[in-house]
């Protein structure tokens, strides 16, 4: 798998784990699988920064996801 790609699904991950943060705090439940997968989705995008040569900045990030989409499209 490229850097760019565990960039991408780290992200997704990361920003999906959010809402199902709130949910269990919401519920009064221990938030367990969604801190599981924000560990995850930081190890994945802190693993692709570091191995991507350069690391990534901000202002790069809309194109990797570009280039990610166009190449399953």
């Amino acid at each position: 798998m490229s850097p760019d790609l565990i960039l991408i699904i780290g992200i997704l991950l990361a920003v999906l784990s959010v809402p199902a943060m709130l949910s269990s705090f919401s519920d009064g439940r221990p938030p367990r699988v969604a801190a599981f997968s924000a560990v995850v989705a930081g190890v994945m995008i802190v693993w692709a920064a570091r191995s991507q040569p350069g690391g990534y900045t901000l202002r790069e990030i809309p194109e990797v996801f570009v280039r990610v989409a166009a190449q399953f499209l």
